[in-house]
């Protein structure tokens, strides 16, 4: 594995832990640690810039989604500032996966993330 391979797969790994934290307190700490002050995260039902805001579309996914992680789908890609990955929303239950995705972010000097532009490619009706 190349160091640009272990970079990308290493600010995924805290993307993920971000999404997975249980309780307020963890989650915007967690938030703080992956995303600059002015980080933004986007996809088709939410926009959000900062950590306040990017932890409380976290916390409205974990409400509606309760007992359900995030987990990656295959590799992470990158070059220069980029990288993009495909993730689904997994039933710690069943296993079940009723929602999927890829997101493409963007990083700062400090592998910290600027920016996030989710694509949602799998949601259940009336989510």
């Amino acid at each position: 594995m190349t160091t640009a391979a272990r970079r990308y797969d290493a600010v995924v790994a805290r993307y993920f832990e971000a999404w997975n934290a249980d309780g307020a307190e963890a989650r915007a700490k967690a938030v703080a640690d992956v995303w600059t002050a002015d980080g933004r995260y986007t996809d088709p039902l939410s926009d959000a810039v900062g950590h306040e805001a990017i932890t409380a579309v976290i916390a409205a996914v974990h409400e509606r989604f309760p007992g359900f992680v995030f987990r990656l789908v295959g590799n992470t890609d990158g070059h220069h500032d980029t990288a993009r990955f495909s993730w689904e929303l997994v039933n710690r239950a069943d296993g079940s996966a009723p929602v999927a995705g890829s997101d493409v972010i963007t990083l700062d000097a400090e592998d910290r993330v600027r920016a996030v532009y989710g694509f949602l490619d799998r949601v259940p009706e009336g989510a």
